[in-house]
């Protein structure tokens, strides 16, 4: 039986949901393009934004991806390995990370991966040597080319990531050609955010991880080296913040908060791990290059000799640049046991965090 007209007269309210948007949501780009944001702030909005991070398969990468998704940024993930990057695809929403496969030494791949974008950073570093990749192919020849290309293509900023010790005069090739690629991305795109964070430590670090795994090679220079580790996720966080501001050039330092010497680091590993220190000797300095260049003949090499120049470079003594990015840096202390818990024993791992009494303790275990 047909409903009746009083039935059918009956309609189920229609409920339109409307956007307001206000001036704030529109941002114009130095090259004039503008820039609407949709939604509140977080990973399923989208800030309007498109960045692209050349290195991002890297320790520092992949929190930079990390971080600019969350905040509703699509990320172009330029990758060279299939493998390397699949684990960045759930850092954002459904179409925010964006994959393609490049090539330091393809212009054409580089253009593509910069195209649309409105902000690119550049990551990319070797901290050894390879038959296909040499410091100056990657940390000079690599950063011009990525410079001049984001010229060409008209993007609006810049991110190129340094090193604090990088110098002309370092008798580390790794630190001169840092140097090197910042003067070259200079002179190709002036108003670059050139950035030199200290050693960098966190989950997948070459720095607590080492030294728990490796003290001996951490006892170089008999451990008198300081150094001024930061935070993976501090230096992430500012980085990510660069795009939400309009306009940051010239050079910035991001050291931690502290300086210690290796020493002290190890003595920090040693009583956080409640492992007992090594008793392994200080290695000579030419014995240790001699170890390193042996070690050049293995796929993976433990330690290359132009890491064993920079255990004997302290890390320059200059000021932090971090409240440029309004972040507050972090004590390593304070999240060391993040990092280091996985190498206490199953009697020691719900143990209190102990930590070494003075920043001048010698290491010894307690």
């Amino acid at each position: 039986m047909l409903a009746s007209a009083s039935h059918r007269a009956v309609r189920l309210p229609r409920i339109v949901a409307t956007q307001k948007r206000a001036i704030h949501d529109l941002l114009v780009t130095p090259t004039g393009k503008p820039i609407i944001s949709q939604g509140t702030p977080g990973r399923s909005s989208t800030t309007g934004q498109i960045a692209t991070v050349f290195g991002c398969t890297g320790f520092l990468g992949r929190y930079v991806v990390a971080k600019l998704a969350k905040s509703g940024t699509q990320v172009v993930i330029p990758y060279r390995e299939e493998d390397e990057k699949r684990h960045l695809k759930v850092t954002g929403d459904l179409g925010q990370i964006v994959s393609m496969e490049w090539d330091l030494r393809n212009e054409e791949q580089i253009a593509e991966c910069v195209r649309h974008s409105d902000i690119v950073y550049n990551l990319v570093g070797r901290d050894y040597e390879t038959k296909n990749f040499d410091f100056n192919s990657v940390h000079v020849a690599g950063a011009e080319r990525i410079a001049k290309i984001c010229a060409e293509t008209g993007v609006s900023r810049l991110v190129h990531v340094s090193h604090l010790n990088a110098s002309p005069d370092s008798p580390s090739q790794f630190y001169k050609t840092k140097f090197e690629g910042e003067e070259k991305v200079k002179e190709a795109f002036p108003t670059a955010t050139i950035v030199r964070p200290g050693t960098l430590y966190g989950y997948e670090d070459r720095l607590l991880n080492n030294i728990a795994i490796w003290p001996i090679w951490w006892k170089l220079n008999h451990m008198e080296t300081t150094i001024r580790p930061a935070h993976v996720m501090d230096v992430a966080q500012a980085l990510a913040n660069v795009a939400s501001l309009s306009s940051l050039p010239g050079t910035f330092n991001l050291p931690g908060p502290s300086s210690m010497t290796y020493e002290y680091l190890l003595s920090l590993v040693s009583s956080v791990t409640y492992q007992p220190p090594s008793r392994a000797p200080v290695v000579p300095k030419r014995v240790a290059l001699l170890l390193a260049k042996l070690a050049q003949n293995v796929w993976w090499p433990a330690l290359s000799p132009d890491e064993v120049l920079r255990r004997y470079i302290d890390d320059s003594d200059v000021p932090g640049d971090w409240d440029a990015f309004g972040v507050q840096p972090t004590e390593i202390e304070e999240s060391a046991i993040v990092y280091l818990r996985r190498y206490r024993n199953a009697e020691n791992f719900a143990r209190p965090v102990v930590l070494p009494s003075s920043r001048h303790a010698s290491y010894e275990y307690s």
